[in-house]
């Protein structure tokens, strides 16, 4: 099974100069909590959460208006194209440890997004004769990428809770 046959088409975007009091107001909008960040001609550059939103409203001086996009997102956003195999999706989703990959075409325009839910979706329906998303792949999936990670912020408290 490939990408394309369950990913969204048509993902609702910004741009790296939108600024995050309109990109919040997109996802609420779309109901959705990321949005592929686009540069004219729509190749990614990056994506941007709900979190990461509300931790820059947290952490900067300044309005959320007031802050680009750019400011705020990684710029190594892991894709995938839409001839990958969804197992090969999965694996990446799990050791990346997202949610959703922009699905790009081989330039790295945006073509759509695969998301777990997308994954969790699709096979729970019933729908993937060929079984090629096993119920224990998708679990395990799911347990990668919410198993803990460390941001720069959390490791040195956890040294200094060791007595280092």
């Amino acid at each position: 099974m490939k990408v394309k046959e369950i990913m969204c088409s048509d993902p609702a975007t910004c741009t790296p100069e939108t600024n995050l009091a309109a990109a919040a107001m997109l996802m609420w909008d779309k109901d959705c909590g990321t949005l592929p960040v686009v540069e004219d001609g729509g190749k990614v550059v990056g994506m941007i959460t709900d979190r990461d939103i509300c931790m820059a409203a947290a952490t900067k001086d300044r309005a959320p208006a007031e802050i680009a996009v750019s400011e705020v997102i990684n710029n190594t956003a892991r894709t995938c194209q839409p001839e990958t195999d969804i197992r090969e999706a999965l694996r990446i989703i799990g050791q990346e440890q997202v949610r959703r990959l922009p699905v790009v075409d081989r330039e790295g325009r945006l073509q759509g997004i695969l998301s777990l839910s997308d994954i969790v979706l699709h096979a729970e329906s019933g729908a993937d004769k060929s079984k090629e998303l096993s119920a224990a792949a998708v679990l395990e999936t799911f347990k990668a990428v919410c198993a803990p990670h460390h941001t720069q912020h959390e490791q040195p408290q956890q040294a200094q809770g060791r007595g280092a």
